[in-house]
């Protein structure tokens, strides 16, 4: 099955951090198969600007080194690389000062869209969003696309989102979480509220508990100094996890747009409990045959920053009343899965009897690898000797349902910048949402470091620490194995 490709508007996107790792490995490669999809116009332009000092051959040149080394099947596409690569300029820039800046100017053209990637550090943002105004580049139908961290506590979200409103609107600033771009994490609105089989289940009274688990196989090497005075709360739950928790938990939306999505997210956000002590398992995977310790990595012989973390929550709202919400997500895991686990509850009653009695149905929202869904049923196995139960999956993996060639099906970034350019903010993080979910999040790491917590060590390649494990079993719950 082909996906119907819709054309965006003309549009001039400025991308400031344009020779860096995430220009190269996703936007620039993203951007294009949007332009083999067709869905680019003809003379849509992507400019890089960034403080290396090349022109617009040489920057040519590095996209297509990285469309050889991150593309996929697209990047045999002789003669459709040439034609991308035609419409790439370069400015050299400095952020902080003048120069670049009337070069950059005079290369955007009236009456197009007019977007700027700031794929840098946030302490860049002010600088770039003054510079833009300052210059004349950038207007009121401007937007500007900012990447996380989106401060590393309440204190610094504030200023960051107060830096950037001195600048630009709310509706012109897209915080992109590229989770949010998934096609599986959008499908969780399309099955829970485009299918009447599961949206009068959706509450605590069908509902037992759910588990949200992000794992990686892979340590923090190369990133170690920004990881470990980040740490898995910072990098990955008060952004990715707490997004797909919101998804999975929200109200029903009166109608799907950008607002008022974001509006119930922000009511999953404000209602979480706080978490206590007993709640929170932190670990710190150690070395093994396959690599370092995360000390080693994050070259801090006296690191105490979790690359674990898994928490028991709970949402205080009549829908999901005593339901708990397991989240766990790790480094040098067992395997490299995220998935999104609802457990319902057992029936009222049983006709059956023994071991065969006790079945549940398991709905499995799988976001990587092998993006799709499946749920969990019972029933009889086949053959003779009476009625043996069964639990088995009725299985819709994206790639075999719909076609595993779909060369016009986007990935995450291509679907959000694409996004951008449409005016479309609902898979965007607006600035309340991120505000909400630090004053959640940082009570939860003042009490650990108050009580001097210790992460509890586990071996690289399982599922964890063993407290992780009694996060659950003390519930009568055991997590759902991590699957590759």
């Amino acid at each position: 099955m082909v996906s119907r490709v819709i054309p965006v508007d003309s549009f001039d996107l400025v991308i400031f951090g344009g020779t860096g790792d995430l220009a190269r490995r996703k936007i620039l490669p993203g951007l294009f198969r949007r332009f083999r999809s067709g869905q680019m116009p003809a003379e849509a332009r992507i400019i890089g600007a960034a403080r290396s000092d090349m022109d617009d051959a040489g920057y040519r040149q590095m996209i297509r080194e990285a469309i050889a080394e991150f593309g996929s099947e697209e990047k045999n596409d002789a003669g459709g690389i040439d034609a991308f690569l035609g419409r790439l300029h370069y400015v050299a820039i400095d952020a902080t000062g003048d120069g670049g800046w009337s070069q950059l100017r005079d290369l955007m053209r009236d009456g197009v869209i007019r977007a700027f990637y700031f794929s840098v550090a946030p302490s860049l943002f002010g600088a770039l969003a003054e510079r833009l105004h300052q210059h004349g580049i950038a207007d009121a139908s401007s937007r500007i696309v900012v990447e996380k961290p989106f401060g590393r506590d309440l204190a610094s979200a504030k200023a960051l989102n107060a830096t950037l409103a001195e600048h630009f609107d709310e509706g012109q600033i897209y915080r992109i979480d590229h989770y949010l771009g998934k096609e599986t994490v959008q499908n969780l609105m399309a099955v829970r509220f485009g299918n009447v089989l599961f949206e009068p289940l959706w509450n605590s009274h069908y509902i037992d508990h759910i588990q949200i688990t992000v794992a990686e196989t892979v340590g923090v090497t190369g990133r170690g100094s920004y990881y470990d005075k980040s740490g898995a709360m910072r990098d990955m739950v008060q952004n990715h996890l707490m997004q797909l928790l919101c998804l999975i938990a929200m109200e029903p939306p009166s109608t799907y747009d950008a607002d008022t999505v974001r509006d119930e997210k922000l009511k999953v956000i404000r209602a979480l409990q706080p978490v206590e002590p007993h709640q929170i398992v932190r670990g710190q995977y150690e070395a093994s045959q396959d690599g370092p310790s995360y000390r080693d990595d994050a070259e801090n012989p006296r690191s105490f920053t979790e690359s674990f973390l898994a928490l028991k929550c709970h949402i205080a709202n009549w829908r999901w009343a005593k339901v708990p919400f397991y989240i766990r997500t790790g480094k040098r895991m067992k395997a490299r899965s995220s998935e999104i686990a609802v457990v319902f509850k057992d029936l009222g009653h049983t006709i059956f009897e023994g071991d065969t009695a006790r079945h549940r149905n398991i709905l499995s929202i799988r976001l990587q690898p092998n993006e799709g869904m499946d749920l969990q049923v019972t029933i009889k196995e086949p053959g003779p000797g009476g009625m043996r139960l069964v639990d088995v999956p009725l299985d819709m993996t994206f790639a075999d349902a719909l076609g595993p060639d779909r060369e016009d099906a986007p990935d995450a970034y291509e679907r959000l910048i694409m996004d951008v350019i449409r005016g479309n903010q609902t898979l965007f993080m607006r600035g309340d949402e991120v505000e909400a979910a630090w004053a959640w999040t940082d009570p939860i790491i003042e009490g650990w470091e108050a009580r001097n917590d210790v992460p509890k060590l586990y071996d690289a390649g399982t599922a964890g620490p063993e407290d992780a494990m009694m996060l659950m079993h003390r519930d009568g719950r055991r997590w759902r194995e991590i699957k590759g």
